[in-house]
C-alpha cells in the first residue's frame, strides 16, 4: 500500500503524520509526503516528533507538482481552513481536518508552540491508529 499526506506546506502536519506513519506501519505501506507550496520541515514538528522517540530530521518539504496520482492508493490531506492541495486522479482520497499548529502569532510563547503541535501529533496519532485497524488490519 502507497499512502501520500498533503497540506500547504509541507513543514509540519504531513511531516508528522509521514514521520508517525513510517513508525507505525512499518513495511505494510510505503508512505510520503508533499505539499502545494513547500518550505521546510518546522523545528516543532521536529522536537513533537522527538517527544515520542520519532527522528524526522532527515525529511525534506517536497512539491506535489509532478507526483503521479496513480502511484498512491491513498492521498490524506491534512489541511482545516487553508486550501488543501489535491492530486487529480486519486483512487481514494481522505481527508483528515486538522488546524495548522504553525502560527506567526507574536503572543504565543515557545511552549505555547510546543503544545500546539503536540496536540496537533497527537490527533494524527489517532486517526492513523483509525486508519490502521480499516485498511491494514
Amino acid at each position: 500500500m502507497h499512502i501520500l499526506f498533503l497540506c500547504v506546506a509541507n513543514s509540519a502536519r504531513s511531516q508528522m503524520a509521514e514521520g508517525l506513519a513510517r513508525h507505525r506501519f512499518g513495511n505494510r505501506a510505503e508512505v510520503a509526503s508533499a505539499g502545494s507550496m513547500p518550505t521546510k520541515p518546522n523545528p516543532y514538528a521536529i522536537e513533537a516528533m522527538a517527544g515520542l522517540g520519532i527522528d524526522i530530521t532527515g525529511h525534506t518539504s517536497k512539491s506535489v507538482d509532478g507526483m503521479n496520482a496513480g502511484d498512491f492508493d491513498y492521498v490524506i490531506t491534512l489541511c482545516a481552513e487553508e486550501v488543501c492541495p489535491w492530486l487529480p486522479g486519486t483512487t481514494q482520497r481522505l481527508h483528515w481536518p486538522i488546524d495548522d499548529p504553525a502560527s506567526d502569532d507574536p503572543t504565543l510563547t515557545p511552549d505555547d508552540m510546543r503544545k500546539r503541535f503536540a496536540r496537533a501529533r497527537d490527533i494524527i496519532h489517532a486517526k492513523l491508529a483509525e486508519f490502521e485497524a480499516e485498511h491494514l488490519s
